[in-house]
């Protein structure tokens, strides 16, 4: 597979905003977001879907830790 030309990397990106501010304006509502999550997936190589997907969880998951929302595991110890 060849690197993707900066015209389908644009693209790409474009697609994965447009898809990343409708969840955002939907809560994580992925059925509200299946045309915008169907361009993304075609427009983009599947290791970036990929790479994409992981990033937003990770910056999700980044902001409630940094807000105080979220709770150590069960298991953690007690130190």
């Amino acid at each position: 597979m060849s690197a993707p030309s900066s015209q389908q990397r644009r693209a790409c990106w474009g697609a994965k905003d447009e898809l990343w501010k409708c969840l955002d304006s939907h809560e994580d509502d992925g059925t509200a977001c299946e045309k915008y999550r169907s361009q993304f997936e075609a427009l983009c190589p599947a290791q970036w879907v990929k790479y994409f997907d992981k990033r937003r969880d990770f910056l999700k998951y980044k902001e409630k830790v940094e807000g105080g929302g979220a709770e150590p595991a069960a298991r953690a110890a007690k130190v």
